[in-house]
Protein backbone atom coordinates (compact mmCIF):
# COMPACT_ATOMS: atom_id res chain seq x y z
CA UNK A 1 0.00 0.00 0.00
CA UNK A 2 1.41 3.38 -0.97
CA UNK A 3 1.20 5.96 1.81
CA UNK A 4 -0.24 9.32 0.52
CA UNK A 5 2.09 12.25 0.03
CA UNK A 6 0.18 14.45 2.51
CA UNK A 7 0.97 11.95 5.27
CA UNK A 8 4.66 12.20 4.40
CA UNK A 9 4.44 16.00 4.57
CA UNK A 10 2.73 15.82 7.98
CA UNK A 11 5.47 13.58 9.40
CA UNK A 12 8.13 15.91 7.98
CA UNK A 13 6.54 18.96 9.62
CA UNK A 14 6.29 17.16 12.98
CA UNK A 15 9.93 16.22 12.85
CA UNK A 16 11.08 19.70 11.91
CA UNK A 17 9.12 21.09 14.88
CA UNK A 18 10.44 18.60 17.46
CA UNK A 19 13.94 17.98 16.15
CA UNK A 20 15.64 20.74 18.13
CA UNK A 21 13.98 19.57 21.37
CA UNK A 22 15.01 15.92 21.05
CA UNK A 23 18.35 14.26 21.58
CA UNK A 24 19.59 11.43 19.35
CA UNK A 25 17.78 8.70 21.33
CA UNK A 26 14.61 10.76 21.54
CA UNK A 27 14.57 11.26 17.77
CA UNK A 28 14.82 7.56 17.01
CA UNK A 29 12.17 6.67 19.62
CA UNK A 30 9.80 9.29 18.19
CA UNK A 31 10.46 8.01 14.66
CA UNK A 32 9.75 4.43 15.74
CA UNK A 33 6.41 5.47 17.29
CA UNK A 34 5.41 7.36 14.11
CA UNK A 35 6.37 4.38 11.93
CA UNK A 36 4.34 2.03 14.10
CA UNK A 37 1.32 4.34 13.83
CA UNK A 38 1.53 4.39 10.02
CA UNK A 39 1.55 0.59 9.80
CA UNK A 40 2.87 -1.25 6.74
CA UNK A 41 5.52 0.84 5.00
CA UNK A 42 5.77 3.20 7.96
CA UNK A 43 9.50 2.81 8.53
CA UNK A 44 10.30 3.64 4.91
CA UNK A 45 7.92 6.61 4.94
CA UNK A 46 9.34 8.09 8.16
CA UNK A 47 12.86 7.58 6.87
CA UNK A 48 12.00 9.44 3.67
CA UNK A 49 10.29 12.27 5.57
CA UNK A 50 12.98 12.78 8.24
CA UNK A 51 16.20 11.65 6.60
CA UNK A 52 16.83 9.19 9.44
CA UNK A 53 18.30 5.86 8.38
CA UNK A 54 15.97 2.86 8.33
CA UNK A 55 18.39 1.05 10.65
CA UNK A 56 18.11 3.93 13.14
CA UNK A 57 14.31 3.72 13.19
CA UNK A 58 14.42 -0.05 13.64
CA UNK A 59 16.84 0.40 16.55
CA UNK A 60 14.34 2.77 18.18
CA UNK A 61 11.59 0.19 17.70
CA UNK A 62 13.74 -2.47 19.39
CA UNK A 63 14.41 -0.13 22.32
CA UNK A 64 10.68 0.51 22.74
CA UNK A 65 9.99 -3.21 22.71
CA UNK A 66 12.63 -3.89 25.37
CA UNK A 67 11.28 -1.04 27.51
CA UNK A 68 7.75 -2.44 27.33
CA UNK A 69 9.04 -5.88 28.31
CA UNK A 70 10.86 -4.47 31.34
CA UNK A 71 7.76 -2.59 32.47
CA UNK A 72 5.62 -5.70 32.24
CA UNK A 73 8.21 -7.74 34.14
CA UNK A 74 8.32 -5.08 36.87
CA UNK A 75 4.58 -5.46 37.45
CA UNK A 76 3.44 -2.07 36.19
CA UNK A 77 -0.30 -1.73 36.91
CA UNK A 78 -2.42 -2.44 33.88
CA UNK A 79 -5.12 0.05 32.97
CA UNK A 80 -7.19 -2.80 31.55
CA UNK A 81 -7.58 -5.97 33.59
CA UNK A 82 -6.45 -9.27 32.06
CA UNK A 83 -9.21 -10.60 29.84
CA UNK A 84 -10.74 -7.18 29.33
CA UNK A 85 -11.57 -5.62 25.98
CA UNK A 86 -13.18 -7.03 22.86
CA UNK A 87 -13.11 -10.79 22.57
CA UNK A 88 -11.23 -12.43 19.72
CA UNK A 89 -13.32 -13.24 16.68
CA UNK A 90 -12.50 -16.93 17.05
CA UNK A 91 -13.58 -16.84 20.70
CA UNK A 92 -16.94 -15.38 19.74
CA UNK A 93 -17.35 -17.81 16.84
CA UNK A 94 -15.31 -21.02 17.41
CA UNK A 95 -16.58 -22.51 14.13
CA UNK A 96 -15.19 -19.64 12.06
CA UNK A 97 -11.80 -21.21 11.36
CA UNK A 98 -13.36 -24.50 10.33
CA UNK A 99 -15.78 -22.73 7.99
CA UNK A 100 -12.98 -20.68 6.43
CA UNK A 101 -10.75 -23.72 6.05
CA UNK A 102 -13.61 -25.51 4.34
CA UNK A 103 -13.69 -22.79 1.69
CA UNK A 104 -10.00 -22.70 0.92
CA UNK A 105 -8.54 -26.11 1.87
CA UNK A 106 -7.24 -27.72 -1.36
CA UNK A 107 -9.27 -30.94 -1.00
CA UNK A 108 -12.52 -29.39 0.25
CA UNK A 109 -12.87 -25.93 -1.21
CA UNK A 110 -16.17 -24.80 -2.61
CA UNK A 111 -18.55 -27.14 -4.36
CA UNK A 112 -16.59 -30.19 -5.62
CA UNK A 113 -18.77 -30.35 -8.74
CA UNK A 114 -18.29 -26.67 -9.52
CA UNK A 115 -15.16 -25.28 -11.23
CA UNK A 116 -15.21 -22.28 -8.85
CA UNK A 117 -12.56 -22.49 -6.15
CA UNK A 118 -12.67 -20.02 -3.30
CA UNK A 119 -8.90 -19.68 -3.20
CA UNK A 120 -9.27 -17.78 -6.45
CA UNK A 121 -11.40 -15.16 -4.69
CA UNK A 122 -10.34 -12.19 -2.60
CA UNK A 123 -10.60 -11.87 1.18
CA UNK A 124 -13.62 -9.59 0.66
CA UNK A 125 -15.50 -12.28 -1.25
CA UNK A 126 -14.54 -14.87 1.34
CA UNK A 127 -15.84 -12.55 4.08
CA UNK A 128 -19.12 -12.13 2.21
CA UNK A 129 -19.55 -15.88 1.84
CA UNK A 130 -18.72 -16.53 5.50
CA UNK A 131 -21.20 -13.86 6.57
CA UNK A 132 -23.86 -15.45 4.37
CA UNK A 133 -23.18 -18.80 6.07
CA UNK A 134 -23.69 -17.27 9.53
CA UNK A 135 -20.12 -16.29 10.40
CA UNK A 136 -20.03 -12.46 10.26
CA UNK A 137 -16.44 -11.34 9.80
CA UNK A 138 -14.52 -8.52 8.10
CA UNK A 139 -12.18 -9.05 5.17
CA UNK A 140 -9.28 -7.92 7.39
CA UNK A 141 -10.06 -10.69 9.87
CA UNK A 142 -10.26 -13.18 7.00
CA UNK A 143 -6.70 -12.23 6.05
CA UNK A 144 -5.50 -12.72 9.65
CA UNK A 145 -7.26 -16.07 9.99
CA UNK A 146 -5.90 -17.34 6.65
CA UNK A 147 -2.41 -16.60 7.94
CA UNK A 148 -3.28 -18.37 11.19
CA UNK A 149 -4.34 -21.42 9.17
CA UNK A 150 -1.02 -21.43 7.33
CA UNK A 151 -2.15 -19.96 4.00
CA UNK A 152 -0.29 -17.27 2.09
CA UNK A 153 -0.51 -15.63 -1.33
CA UNK A 154 1.61 -17.66 -3.75
CA UNK A 155 2.19 -17.91 -7.47
CA UNK A 156 2.72 -21.04 -9.48
CA UNK A 157 5.99 -22.96 -9.71
CA UNK A 158 7.11 -24.74 -12.85
CA UNK A 159 8.18 -28.17 -11.61
CA UNK A 160 6.15 -30.72 -13.61
CA UNK A 161 7.97 -31.92 -16.69
CA UNK A 162 5.56 -34.65 -17.68
CA UNK A 163 6.47 -38.30 -17.81
CA UNK A 164 10.19 -38.93 -17.74
CA UNK A 165 11.95 -41.57 -19.82
CA UNK A 166 13.34 -44.50 -17.77
CA UNK A 167 16.81 -43.85 -19.27
CA UNK A 168 16.71 -40.12 -18.64
CA UNK A 169 19.48 -40.11 -16.03
CA UNK A 170 21.54 -42.58 -18.03
CA UNK A 171 21.37 -40.27 -21.06
CA UNK A 172 22.62 -37.34 -19.00
CA UNK A 173 25.52 -39.46 -17.77
CA UNK A 174 26.33 -40.54 -21.34
CA UNK A 175 26.08 -36.95 -22.61
CA UNK A 176 28.38 -35.69 -19.84
CA UNK A 177 30.93 -38.38 -20.64
CA UNK A 178 30.90 -37.37 -24.31
CA UNK A 179 31.42 -33.70 -23.42
CA UNK A 180 34.36 -34.51 -21.15
CA UNK A 181 35.94 -36.78 -23.76
CA UNK A 182 35.70 -34.15 -26.52
CA UNK A 183 37.06 -31.40 -24.25
CA UNK A 184 40.02 -33.54 -23.13
CA UNK A 185 40.86 -34.10 -26.79
CA UNK A 186 40.63 -30.36 -27.53
CA UNK A 187 37.62 -30.82 -29.80
CA UNK A 188 34.76 -28.25 -29.89
CA UNK A 189 31.58 -28.84 -27.85
CA UNK A 190 28.56 -26.61 -28.42
CA UNK A 191 25.03 -26.31 -27.09
CA UNK A 192 22.38 -25.08 -29.54
CA UNK A 193 18.79 -23.92 -29.33
CA UNK A 194 16.33 -21.29 -30.56
CA UNK A 195 15.07 -18.55 -28.26
CA UNK A 196 11.40 -17.61 -28.41
CA UNK A 197 10.32 -15.38 -31.29
CA UNK A 198 10.29 -11.66 -30.50
CA UNK A 199 7.91 -9.10 -31.99
CA UNK A 200 9.64 -6.15 -33.64
CA UNK A 201 8.14 -2.84 -32.59
CA UNK A 202 7.29 -0.71 -29.57
CA UNK A 203 6.08 -3.58 -27.41
CA UNK A 204 6.46 -4.04 -23.67
CA UNK A 205 9.35 -6.09 -22.33
CA UNK A 206 9.55 -7.54 -18.84
CA UNK A 207 11.80 -5.93 -16.25
CA UNK A 208 12.86 -2.32 -15.65
CA UNK A 209 15.67 -0.02 -16.69
CA UNK A 210 16.78 3.43 -15.59
CA UNK A 211 14.95 6.32 -17.29
CA UNK A 212 14.54 10.01 -16.39
CA UNK A 213 12.08 10.30 -13.52
CA UNK A 214 8.42 9.98 -14.58
CA UNK A 215 9.42 9.45 -18.21
CA UNK A 216 8.87 5.73 -18.88
CA UNK A 217 9.24 4.35 -22.39
CA UNK A 218 5.83 4.40 -24.09
CA UNK A 219 4.84 1.15 -25.79
CA UNK A 220 1.80 -0.45 -27.39
CA UNK A 221 -1.01 -1.55 -25.08
CA UNK A 222 -1.52 -4.80 -26.99
CA UNK A 223 1.05 -7.23 -28.40
CA UNK A 224 -0.79 -7.85 -31.65
CA UNK A 225 1.17 -9.27 -34.58
CA UNK A 226 -0.66 -6.85 -36.86
CA UNK A 227 1.06 -3.96 -35.04
CA UNK A 228 4.53 -5.48 -35.41
CA UNK A 229 7.12 -4.80 -38.09
CA UNK A 230 7.99 -8.48 -38.13
CA UNK A 231 9.33 -11.26 -35.92
CA UNK A 232 12.88 -12.03 -34.91
CA UNK A 233 14.01 -15.55 -34.08
CA UNK A 234 17.34 -15.72 -32.23
CA UNK A 235 19.10 -19.07 -32.71
CA UNK A 236 22.16 -19.52 -30.55
CA UNK A 237 25.36 -21.55 -30.46
CA UNK A 238 27.13 -21.69 -27.10
CA UNK A 239 30.71 -22.95 -26.80
CA UNK A 240 30.89 -24.83 -23.48
CA UNK A 241 34.69 -24.68 -23.36
CA UNK A 242 35.43 -21.01 -24.15
CA UNK A 243 32.21 -19.49 -22.73
CA UNK A 244 31.51 -17.71 -26.00
CA UNK A 245 28.44 -17.67 -28.17
CA UNK A 246 27.09 -16.88 -31.59
CA UNK A 247 23.50 -15.80 -32.24
CA UNK A 248 21.79 -15.41 -35.61
CA UNK A 249 18.58 -13.39 -35.58
CA UNK A 250 16.42 -14.84 -38.32
CA UNK A 251 13.66 -12.90 -40.05
CA UNK A 252 11.99 -15.98 -41.56
CA UNK A 253 11.00 -19.42 -40.31
CA UNK A 254 12.81 -21.38 -37.60
CA UNK A 255 13.69 -24.48 -39.61
CA UNK A 256 16.49 -27.05 -39.55
CA UNK A 257 18.14 -25.19 -42.44
CA UNK A 258 18.22 -22.02 -40.34
CA UNK A 259 19.60 -23.94 -37.33
CA UNK A 260 22.42 -25.56 -39.28
CA UNK A 261 23.21 -22.32 -41.12
CA UNK A 262 23.72 -20.69 -37.72
CA UNK A 263 26.11 -23.47 -36.70
CA UNK A 264 27.90 -23.01 -40.03
CA UNK A 265 28.31 -19.28 -39.39
CA UNK A 266 29.63 -19.97 -35.88
CA UNK A 267 32.20 -22.40 -37.27
CA UNK A 268 33.33 -20.04 -40.02
CA UNK A 269 33.45 -16.89 -37.88
CA UNK A 270 34.52 -18.25 -34.47
CA UNK A 271 35.00 -21.99 -34.16
CA UNK A 272 37.44 -22.58 -37.01
CA UNK A 273 39.90 -20.06 -35.62
CA UNK A 274 39.64 -21.33 -32.04
CA UNK A 275 39.84 -25.02 -32.97
CA UNK A 276 42.16 -24.98 -35.96
CA UNK A 277 43.13 -28.64 -35.42
CA UNK A 278 39.59 -29.90 -34.87
CA UNK A 279 38.57 -33.16 -36.53
CA UNK A 280 35.16 -33.55 -34.98
CA UNK A 281 32.39 -31.54 -33.33
CA UNK A 282 29.95 -32.42 -30.53
CA UNK A 283 26.51 -30.79 -30.51
CA UNK A 284 24.13 -31.01 -27.54
CA UNK A 285 20.55 -30.14 -28.44
CA UNK A 286 16.93 -30.51 -27.34
CA UNK A 287 14.88 -33.44 -28.59
CA UNK A 288 12.32 -31.25 -30.36
CA UNK A 289 12.02 -28.19 -32.55
CA UNK A 290 14.12 -27.38 -35.60
CA UNK A 291 17.00 -29.46 -34.17
CA UNK A 292 14.80 -32.33 -33.01
CA UNK A 293 15.90 -35.95 -32.96
CA UNK A 294 13.14 -36.96 -35.39
CA UNK A 295 13.79 -34.15 -37.88
CA UNK A 296 15.20 -35.61 -41.10
CA UNK A 297 16.08 -32.18 -42.49
CA UNK A 298 18.23 -31.50 -39.41
CA UNK A 299 20.34 -34.59 -40.06
CA UNK A 300 20.45 -33.95 -43.81
CA UNK A 301 21.73 -30.39 -43.32
CA UNK A 302 24.27 -31.51 -40.73
CA UNK A 303 25.63 -33.97 -43.29
CA UNK A 304 26.13 -31.11 -45.73
CA UNK A 305 28.00 -29.16 -43.03
CA UNK A 306 30.13 -32.18 -42.21
CA UNK A 307 31.06 -32.56 -45.87
CA UNK A 308 31.95 -28.87 -46.21
CA UNK A 309 34.00 -28.59 -43.01
CA UNK A 310 35.56 -32.05 -42.97
CA UNK A 311 34.32 -32.53 -39.38
CA UNK A 312 32.63 -35.63 -38.04
CA UNK A 313 29.59 -34.16 -36.27
CA UNK A 314 28.29 -36.02 -33.22
CA UNK A 315 24.89 -35.09 -31.80
CA UNK A 316 23.64 -35.90 -28.29
CA UNK A 317 20.03 -34.94 -27.63
CA UNK A 318 18.75 -34.15 -24.17
CA UNK A 319 16.03 -36.58 -23.04
CA UNK A 320 12.45 -35.51 -23.82
CA UNK A 321 11.02 -32.97 -21.38
CA UNK A 322 14.39 -31.72 -20.12
CA UNK A 323 15.05 -28.74 -22.39
CA UNK A 324 15.50 -26.39 -19.43
CA UNK A 325 18.74 -28.23 -18.59
CA UNK A 326 20.27 -27.31 -21.93
CA UNK A 327 23.43 -25.31 -21.11
CA UNK A 328 22.63 -22.55 -23.59
CA UNK A 329 19.42 -21.69 -21.71
CA UNK A 330 21.04 -20.53 -18.48
CA UNK A 331 24.54 -19.65 -19.71
CA UNK A 332 23.61 -17.52 -22.74
CA UNK A 333 19.90 -16.87 -23.28
CA UNK A 334 19.31 -15.95 -19.63
CA UNK A 335 21.84 -13.11 -19.85
CA UNK A 336 20.51 -11.91 -23.19
CA UNK A 337 17.05 -11.58 -21.64
CA UNK A 338 18.50 -9.60 -18.72
CA UNK A 339 20.35 -7.29 -21.08
CA UNK A 340 17.20 -6.17 -22.90
CA UNK A 341 14.80 -6.11 -19.95
CA UNK A 342 12.51 -3.11 -20.04
CA UNK A 343 13.63 -2.18 -23.56
CA UNK A 344 11.25 -2.41 -26.52
CA UNK A 345 12.81 -4.20 -29.49
CA UNK A 346 11.96 -1.56 -32.06
CA UNK A 347 14.04 -2.98 -34.91
CA UNK A 348 16.09 -6.01 -35.92
CA UNK A 349 19.27 -3.98 -35.46
CA UNK A 350 18.28 -3.21 -31.86
CA UNK A 351 17.98 -6.95 -31.16
CA UNK A 352 21.34 -7.69 -32.77
CA UNK A 353 23.08 -4.86 -30.89
CA UNK A 354 21.60 -5.82 -27.51
CA UNK A 355 22.63 -9.45 -27.99
CA UNK A 356 26.14 -8.54 -29.14
CA UNK A 357 26.63 -6.28 -26.11
CA UNK A 358 25.69 -8.96 -23.59
CA UNK A 359 28.61 -9.70 -21.27
CA UNK A 360 29.12 -11.26 -17.84
CA UNK A 361 31.80 -11.06 -15.17
CA UNK A 362 32.54 -14.72 -15.92
CA UNK A 363 33.77 -13.67 -19.38
CA UNK A 364 30.80 -14.47 -21.63
CA UNK A 365 31.19 -12.85 -25.04
CA UNK A 366 28.66 -13.06 -27.87
CA UNK A 367 28.76 -12.24 -31.56
CA UNK A 368 25.44 -11.65 -33.29
CA UNK A 369 24.27 -11.13 -36.84
CA UNK A 370 21.05 -10.66 -38.77
CA UNK A 371 20.05 -13.50 -41.10
CA UNK A 372 17.60 -12.25 -43.73
CA UNK A 373 17.62 -15.42 -45.83
CA UNK A 374 14.37 -17.26 -46.49
CA UNK A 375 13.96 -20.74 -45.06
CA UNK A 376 10.89 -22.44 -46.52
CA UNK A 377 8.89 -24.89 -44.48
CA UNK A 378 7.61 -28.27 -45.57
CA UNK A 379 10.85 -29.59 -47.12
CA UNK A 380 10.72 -33.40 -47.24
CA UNK A 381 13.77 -35.65 -47.13
CA UNK A 382 13.17 -38.94 -48.91
CA UNK A 383 14.19 -42.40 -47.73
CA UNK A 384 16.78 -42.51 -50.51
CA UNK A 385 18.36 -39.27 -49.34
CA UNK A 386 18.43 -40.54 -45.77
CA UNK A 387 20.14 -43.76 -46.81
CA UNK A 388 22.84 -41.74 -48.55
CA UNK A 389 23.84 -40.08 -45.27
CA UNK A 390 26.89 -41.41 -43.43
CA UNK A 391 24.84 -41.67 -40.26
CA UNK A 392 26.26 -43.86 -37.50
CA UNK A 393 24.05 -44.46 -34.48
CA UNK A 394 25.57 -44.97 -31.04
CA UNK A 395 25.02 -48.29 -29.27
CA UNK A 396 23.29 -46.47 -26.43
CA UNK A 397 20.00 -44.96 -27.63
CA UNK A 398 20.94 -44.40 -31.24
CA UNK A 399 17.85 -42.25 -31.72
CA UNK A 400 19.37 -39.74 -29.27
CA UNK A 401 23.06 -40.18 -30.00
CA UNK A 402 24.50 -40.38 -33.50
CA UNK A 403 27.37 -39.17 -35.68
CA UNK A 404 27.34 -37.81 -39.22
CA UNK A 405 30.69 -38.73 -40.75
CA UNK A 406 32.23 -36.36 -43.25
CA UNK A 407 32.23 -37.56 -46.87
CA UNK A 408 35.00 -35.11 -47.71
CA UNK A 409 37.94 -36.78 -49.42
Amino acid sequence: MRIPGDVVDTVRKKYQTLRSELDERGRRLWAAVEAEALGYGGITTVSRATGLAISTIRLGDQELTRAATRQEAAGIRRIRQPGGGRKRTTDQDPALLQALDGLVEPTARGDPVCPLRWTCKSTRHLAQELTREGHPVSHTQVGHRLKQLGYSLQGTRKTREGGSHPDRDAQFIYLNQQVQTFQRQGQPVISVDAKKKELIGAFAQGGREYQPKRQPEEVEVYDFLSLADGKGTPYGVYDLTTNQGWVSVGTNHDTAQFAVQTIRQWWQQMGQETYSQARKLLITADSGGSNGRRCRLWKYELQQLADESGLDITVCHLPPGTSKWNKIEHRLFAYITKNWRGRPLTSYQVIVNLIANTQTEAGLRIQATLDTARYPTGIKITDTEMQALRLEKAKFHGEWNYTLKSRKD
